[in-house]
């Protein structure tokens, strides 16, 4: 993949995680509505609370166990820090950590491509393996 597909995907991948993080999305109206309503029920809460701890330490710990095996383990683990995310404040902080140490991560690794990319070019041919 070119450097110019690459960042053609990633602005297009970052255009659409902007659009869906929009707060007036119907899906997301409708999640505030029931999370509203759950509210409004102290014990329903509590057991909610509960529910999505559980749900999200399981995927966190099932993308945990996947992460050195093929497959989307990374991806799991931030959709269960995702899921905790809506109820636990620090598991949102968690998340946003991870997604800017992320960011800074690929800005490192494609500058490094680059440098690379660009001593190689700048290399005579002889001197090349």
């Amino acid at each position: 993949m070119s450097s110019e597909t690459a960042s053609a995907l990633e602005r297009t991948v970052r255009a659409e995680i902007v659009e869906a993080e929009r707060p007036d999305r119907p899906i997301r109206r409708m999640l505030r509505r029931c999370r509203a309503w759950i509210a409004r029920h102290p014990r329903l809460q509590h057991a909610y609370r509960v529910a999505v701890a559980i749900v999200g330490t399981v995927m966190v710990l099932g993308g945990l166990v996947l992460v050195p095996l093929p497959g989307p383990g990374w991806l799991v683990v931030f959709l269960g820090l995702a899921v905790l995310g809506t109820e636990f404040h620090w598991a949102h902080r968690l998340s946003s950590w991870l997604k800017r140490m992320l960011d800074r991560f690929w800005a490192w690794w494609h500058a490094r491509r680059a440098r690379r990319a660009a001593a190689r070019r700048a290399q005579p041919a002889t001197v090349r393996r």
